[in-house]
């Protein structure tokens, strides 16, 4: 499997400063000569944008109560997708609720991996937090390594 097999997903709002995180990266990974989209988090878009892709990487922010900045990764195919982790959204139906809605309907790829970042601010605003962009880099390369060993 090469790295071209992947879609990487980054999931957020660009306004909402931490919540850009997962777009944030996408772009770097892009440059990477990876297959990115970017994505609002709303779930029946995000199970439409996985369709036709059999390895999946989901990059957004997460607003736990974790120290900011912490990386949470979920092999989403063989656990539940905590919705008490990635639930900072605007709409009803987010991130976790998708992959288990996909779940129930055998719609889920593959492979589907999570790579949350806690978040700190999400007010407006475009600056992330120190401790998120600190993260970045970490992130990024955890991804690569991923994808890599996969």
């Amino acid at each position: 499997m090469s790295a071209t097999d992947w879609l990487i997903i980054g999931i957020g709002n660009r306004l909402r400063r931490d919540d850009a995180v997962g777009p944030l990266l996408a772009d770097r990974l892009a440059k990477q000569h990876l297959q990115v989209e970017e994505h609002s988090g709303e779930g029946m878009g995000l199970i439409n944008a996985w369709q036709n892709h059999d390895h999946v990487i989901l990059i957004d922010a997460t607003q736990s109560g974790a120290t900011p900045g912490t990386i949470h990764q979920i092999d989403a195919i063989e656990q539940t997708a905590p919705s008490e982790l990635f639930h900072y959204s605007s709409h009803q139906f987010g991130l976790a609720e998708a992959i288990e809605m996909a779940r129930i309907l055998e719609q889920l790829p593959k492979k589907l991996y999570l790579f949350g970042i806690e978040g700190a601010d999400f007010s407006y605003g475009e600056e992330l937090s120190p401790q998120v962009q600190r993260a970045l880099d970490q992130v990024e390369s955890q991804v690569l390594a991923h994808i890599e060993s996969n």
